[in-house]
């Protein structure tokens, strides 16, 4: 669906960004894919990284913010796809300087969906977190209001208009920012720092959130929050696989951090149905959990269903993320 088309990432030079990039070139032949960030150093720096690679020529780089609407005008000219992946998206830094936060995930969120409608873009894939669901973060609470914008924007664009779809997962294995490569530093001091010895999460490669979200592209009528199946695993068994050797030091839940994540509240059961390898929640709008094409072959899943870490009926076993650490090591080299 991406060939000769035109594509748009927001926030491209993060770590989603530069996956899905590449990923596409791998699978695809757009006629242009446009890395739309504020970070021109992390733009030359790719720039220079992907010089000469297959598909290098459709590359563009366009520096702006999400929080810059007119930029965004100009960036979205002739865009057939968006990929919105720019966000604040540590919590503890969220917590503390929750405008900047505020006025990048949310009223960034609603300038990419003023925008996209304008400029007639087809589709527009936003990505979300466990921590939207039942949030109790700003950084959670500010991408539930993202993901009610997404969701809502549908009804913006009228008939065949820009469509808009969600694809929410849990902690990215390797991600800058994520626990594995802060353990991964802090191992040669010989102490990891744990909040919660009871502490879970989701797990998920790179390379899967890639591919849910060309699920979604594939799959969206308008209105979804897609949400993989994923392994779960303990923070504490994650620090013993990185770092078997180092002490565990206890140091307490941070502020706005959860024991437990979710990706699916109880309260959302009604509007959630499931698929071989996801799930996929239905908004309540318009009666559109109930609208055939959208639920597709999807089985309605029982009240009271909650899709959380803890209570997670798969698990990572240390030995599979033994196993991941090497092969990044491997592909480093």
């Amino acid at each position: 669906m991406f060939d000769g088309k035109t594509i748009l990432i927001t926030g491209g030079t993060g770590s989603f960004g530069q996956k899905f990039l590449r990923a596409t070139l791998e699978r695809y032949k757009p006629a242009r894919i446009i890395i739309f960030s504020r970070d021109e150093m992390k733009q030359w720096n790719l720039e220079q990284e992907l010089a000469g690679c297959p598909g290098f020529k459709s590359i563009r780089f366009f520096l702006g913010d999400v929080r810059d609407r007119e930029r965004l005008r100009v960036a979205l000219r002739g865009v057939d796809y968006v990929v919105h992946a720019a966000a604040i998206k540590i919590v503890p830094m969220a917590e503390y300087n929750p405008f900047e936060c505020i006025k990048t995930n949310v009223v960034g969120a609603m300038n990419v969906i003023d925008t996209a409608v304008e400029a007639g873009v087809k589709r527009v894939v936003a990505l979300s977190t466990d921590k939207a669901c039942n949030p109790i973060n700003l950084y959670g609470a500010s991408k539930l209001c993202s993901d009610k914008a997404f969701v809502a924007g549908n009804a913006y664009g009228g008939g065949p208009g820009t469509r808009f779809a969600v694809v929410r997962y849990g902690n990215v294995m390797g991600s800058r920012g994520s626990v594995i490569p802060l353990f991964r530093k802090l191992a040669a001091s010989g102490e990891l720092p744990i909040t919660d010895d009871r502490m879970t999460r989701f797990m998920i490669t790179l390379d899967q959130g890639v591919d849910m979200v060309f699920h979604a592209f594939e799959n969206m009528v308008g209105g979804e929050i897609y949400v993989k199946k994923i392994p779960s695993m303990k923070v504490l068994d994650i620090a013993k696989v990185v770092a078997p050797e180092a002490k565990i030091k206890i140091i307490g839940i941070r502020p706005g951090e959860k024991l437990h994540e979710q990706m699916i509240a109880r309260e959302d059961a009604y509007h959630t149905f499931e698929y071989e390898g996801h799930y996929k929640i239905l908004p309540a709008l318009h009666k559109w959990s109930s609208d055939p094409g959208r639920i597709g072959d999807g089985k309605r899943c029982e009240e009271g269903f909650c899709y959380s870490s803890d209570s997670n009926s798969e698990w990572m076993k240390p030995q599979e993320l033994r196993a991941w650490l090497d092969q990044t090591v491997q592909e480093a080299r």
